[in-house]
């Protein structure tokens, strides 16, 4: 068990990914283009009335706050996912994401993936004959695949595999297969813009499965970095427990993206 142990350190753990992009950025460059290094740093914070996670059958069933963030060039990136209760301040999951875009060609996209996921939960615990509640960490190793084919800037179909090994005292193995489609640039005005983002996945958890279907709404507004989103998730078949049926929340989102250009002399 470990008491905030992931975040402890995080700060730390992240300047030096940072540092260590920003040197992968400058050899990417210097292979394609010795004039410029472009970077960025982006992200989502969001504010959501209940939690939902990656796997959307599974919900902190509390309001949250999820940041969302990238950082890196344009094939590699740390996308660090960092999850809190709203309700009582207790970190509820920790992802250290790397992305790799392996292909990015006319119509198609395969995108690579890989985390250690920590994920946290209060429990019951005795200490020197005194009962109290402490916040107990488990880990995980994962590793995705996401190829992604679009018909147009407005239609896009992919499928999206992500396998994760439990490390400590819970699900061992857990399959997550996606059938996704996108349909991210709905015009309702010559400004406001809708979001359908409908998708179908199977679940595997151990020696338990279940099937469901989900969607993501977004509406938003050019130039604006405020947007509304919706996820609700309804389950078809399934043995995994919690057995929700249903799922849904709704989040305020706040988005940025900052570009970094540096000019370096050809050599």
């Amino acid at each position: 068990m470990m008491k905030f142990s992931g975040l402890n350190n995080w700060g730390k753990r992240a300047g030096l990914v940072v540092i260590f992009l920003h040197l992968i950025c400058f050899l990417f460059a210097q292979t394609t283009d010795s004039t410029k290094i472009i970077s960025h740093f982006s992200g989502k914070i969001f504010a959501t009335n209940n939690g939902i996670s990656l796997v959307p059958s599974f919900s902190l069933d509390k309001p949250a706050i999820l940041f969302n963030l990238s950082i890196g060039c344009k094939k590699l990136t740390f996308e660090p996912d960092v999850r809190f209760s709203l309700e009582d301040g207790k970190p509820w999951s920790l992802l250290y994401w790397f992305r790799y875009k392996a292909v990015q060609i006319e119509h198609f996209s395969l995108r690579t993936g890989a985390h250690l996921g920590l994920n946290y939960r209060t429990i019951t615990a005795l200490s020197n004959n005194v009962t109290k509640d402490v916040i107990e960490t488990r880990r995980f190793w994962a590793g995705e695949i996401a190829p992604t084919y679009s018909f147009s800037d407005k239609v896009k179909v992919g499928a999206y595999y992500l396998y994760s090994l439990g490390l400590d005292d819970s699900q061992k193995h857990t399959h997550f297969l996606v059938l996704t489609s996108a349909f991210p640039n709905i015009m309702l005005t010559d400004k406001i813009k809708f979001g359908l983002f409908p998708v179908a996945y199977y679940l595997r958890l151990d020696d338990r499965d279940g099937f469901y279907v989900s969607s993501t709404f977004s509406l938003s507004k050019k130039d604006f970095p405020i947007s509304l989103e919706a996820i609700i998730n309804q389950k078809i078949r399934t043995d995994i427990q919690p057995e929700r049926r249903f799922v849904w929340n709704i989040s305020l989102v706040y988005s940025f993206n900052k570009e970094y250009v540096e000019w370096v002399p050809k050599i």
